[in-house]
């Protein structure tokens, strides 16, 4: 049976990554975290010197929803990424990242301001610890 990919970032899945996802890593389903879940995720506190516990819902509903071999997209704030992919290996779930290509325009006002526009393009998911 093909695994499942829970998603575990501050985005939506665009429509290249999720094709991807299927192509690629061969998931039959494709599982967003419930909103208390996202917006944990997506606003750790800056200024908390241990996210661990603060964590503890995020390990608790993929520990009652994944099971062995799923993968888990991870992507964010960088020791959040280092706990949940560490989490990720000890469920013996298969944590990745989304790779992208970035192209960067810089336009430049007549009053001396510069808007800076980035795209973000995606390429493969790659495996943590490959």
């Amino acid at each position: 049976m093909n695994p499942r990919l829970f998603l575990l970032f501050n985005h939506r899945i665009t429509p290249l990554q999720e094709s991807d996802a299927r192509d690629s890593l061969k998931v039959r389903e494709i599982v967003e975290p419930p909103e208390e879940i996202l917006d944990l995720w997506c606003r750790i506190p800056p200024d908390l010197p241990e996210i661990k516990s603060f964590l503890s819902p995020v390990r608790r509903w993929l520990a009652g929803q994944a099971e062995k071999g799923d993968f888990l997209l991870v992507q964010g704030d960088f020791g959040a990424c280092f706990l949940m992919v560490r989490f990720a290996f000890e469920m013996e779930y298969v944590p990745v990242y989304s790779t992208t290509e970035r192209d960067a325009v810089e336009n430049h006002g007549g009053d001396g301001s510069v808007t800076l526009t980035h795209r973000f393009e995606h390429r493969i998911f790659r495996r943590y610890g490959k």
